[in-house]
């Protein structure tokens, strides 16, 4: 069986900015939407919710799929790694009355959580890349739902 690594990850966008994680490691400064790998006993849903809190410190509302995005290791010359992954980025909206900020317990390489005003995201370093993606999603929103086999009609 060939494995494939399943993530989640949660795009915030409030007042023309988007909410992202800071990290600075031997890639040198960069950002990334939270998110990460669903673990085992826990839904794609469940998983986007526990990695926004693990690393922007809060509670989220999960909404549509914004996009999919899919790295495969050898064609890309392994730049993320040798784990093949496909990641379900969700369009989703802070609680109100929480504020992101570090957490306590955080990724060694992690130095910050930031909100990117939109027309300044052609300037910071993005993994993945999706920064045309982004911007091209907020002015057209185009999300599909996320079918939950537990919410279909039995036969």
């Amino acid at each position: 069986m060939y494995p494939i690594r399943v993530r989640g990850s949660a795009l915030i966008i409030e007042n023309e900015a988007v909410l992202l994680v800071e990290f600075h490691d031997e890639n040198g400064l960069h950002y990334n939407l939270p998110g990460g790998g669903v673990e085992h006993g826990e839904s794609l849903l469940q998983a986007v919710i526990r990695e926004t809190r693990e690393e922007a410190s809060i509670d989220i509302e999960v909404g549509e799929v914004a996009f999919l995005y899919e790295y495969v290791p050898h064609l890309n010359h392994d730049k993320y790694g040798p784990v093949h992954s496909l990641t379900t980025i969700f369009d989703c909206s802070v609680r109100e009355g929480e504020n992101p900020k570090l957490p306590e317990e955080r990724d060694q390489n992690q130095t910050g959580v930031k909100w990117i005003p939109l027309e300044e995201l052609h300037t910071i370093v993005l993994y993945p890349n999706l920064r045309k993606e982004i911007l091209a999603y907020h002015k057209k929103k185009h999300s599909i739902p996320l079918l939950e086999e537990q919410y279909l009609k039995s036969y």
